[in-house]
This record gives C-alpha cells, sequence and structure tokens, in this order.
C-alpha cells in the first residue's frame, strides 16, 4: 500500500459545521451514521474522523459550529459496526486530560476496535474551553510536549515510568494500555507541540480545532 492514496471520510453528523454540514444531519441517528461508517469501510475508505470539544461559547458556534460528539463513545459504537476502517481522533486536545486517563480510555478502545485507532492529539487553541475545564493555557505548548511523551510511556507499558517537566508517571498500573500496534500521532501544523508516530500513521487535524 506504500505510495497509494489513502481516503478519509469527515465523519457527517458528528459535527456540525457552519456552511457545511447538510439539513439531513440534524436529526440523524446513530442509525443513520452506522450506516454510513458501514458503507465506508466496505467501499475501502482508509479512516472515519470525530473530533472533541468539551462545550463552546455561543458567540463561537457560528465559527467553530454547534455539535461535537464525544469521539471516544462514538468511536466505541462504530468499532463494533464496522472491521477494517480506522478511527481517527480528529482532534483530542491534551490539555484536557492526565495521559494515563487518555491511555486508558483510548488503549481500551483500540483492543475494542482491535488495533484499528489512530490517535490525533493536538494543542488546542480555545482558550474559553481551557478555562471551563481549569486547564492552563498560556503554556500549553510546553505542557502538551510533555503530555505527548508521558503519553507515549503509558501506551508503552502497563506500569510506565516517565519522569517529565509536567508529568511524572511511577509505580502506577494501567492497563489495557493499548494494542501491539498502537501510538499516538501528532499534529502537523503550527499548533502541534511534537509531530510524532511511526510513518504509517496519518496525521490528522482540523483547523478550527
Amino acid at each position: 500500500m506504500s505510495g497509494h492514496a489513502k481516503l478519509s471520510v469527515a465523519t457527517p453528523v458528528v459535527t456540525m459545521f457552519p456552511r457545511s454540514a447538510g439539513d439531513w444531519e440534524k436529526n440523524a441517528t446513530i442509525e443513520d451514521l452506522a450506516q454510513i461508517a458501514e458503507a465506508a469501510d466496505g467501499l475501502g475508505y482508509h479512516h472515519l474522523t470525530c473530533s472533541e470539544h468539551v462545550a463552546l461559547p455561543a458567540e463561537e458556534t457560528g465559527r467553530r459550529g454547534t455539535r461535537y460528539w464525544d469521539p471516544l463513545a462514538t468511536f466505541g459504537y462504530l468499532a463494533a459496526r464496522t472491521r477494517r476502517i480506522r478511527l481517527a481522533t480528529n482532534v483530542l486536545v491534551l490539555g484536557y486530560h492526565h495521559p494515563l486517563e487518555i491511555a486508558k480510555r483510548y488503549g481500551t478502545l483500540d483492543r475494542v476496535s482491535g488495533g484499528r485507532l489512530t490517535l490525533g492529539v493536538g494543542v488546542g487553541s480555545l482558550k474559553e474551553e481551557f478555562d471551563l475545564l481549569g486547564a492552563p493555557f498560556d503554556d500549553r505548548g510546553r505542557r502538551a510536549d510533555d503530555a505527548l511523551q508521558a503519553l507515549r510511556a503509558a501506551l508503552s507499558a502497563p506500569e510506565p515510568e516517565y519522569h517529565g517537566e509536567f508529568y511524572s508517571l511511577a509505580a502506577w498500573s494501567s492497563t489495557p494500555a493499548r494494542s501491539k500496534t498502537a501510538s499516538p500521532s501528532g499534529l502537523a501544523d503550527k499548533r502541534c507541540a511534537r509531530c510524532a508516530g511511526p510513518p504509517h500513521w496519518p496525521t490528522v487535524g482540523h483547523p478550527s480545532t
């Protein structure tokens, strides 16, 4: 497959972006979404996407959209309805989570899906959302660098050991950590803390994250 184009599906229904979402998506159900995922799976598409926002300021919805389904819940269901297509977070904001939390939840999802998770992670840009969650914003780039390294450690061993600037992991057991092939994939743009991940894993992102 080296050198071949890999086509993805910007998954409908799970997000509602201004001027791009179809009217039918407003009242679409999880069954509608599952049928789309099954069709994409059967047609050979490489991956589905799902973005993360916990909440948006009302004044931001005209630019960033009004709907963001939770990636973990969404992909947990779609994993059971598909067999081959990969499931890509687009993106998960590192500053909203502890690395062990990501490792446990998404490591479990990777196992549930049979190793089909592509964990796209990013730094984040919406200060109001950081403030809402009590997460530091001004040094989020440095924190994301550290979180990414801690996450790599957490996904690599059932009892990870890592000592960084903001995160320290030692004498903690966290399983399931991952499948044999999983690893976080970094964002390749100006908001990237550090571009990472095996070369055969696509990097994913959206400019409004």
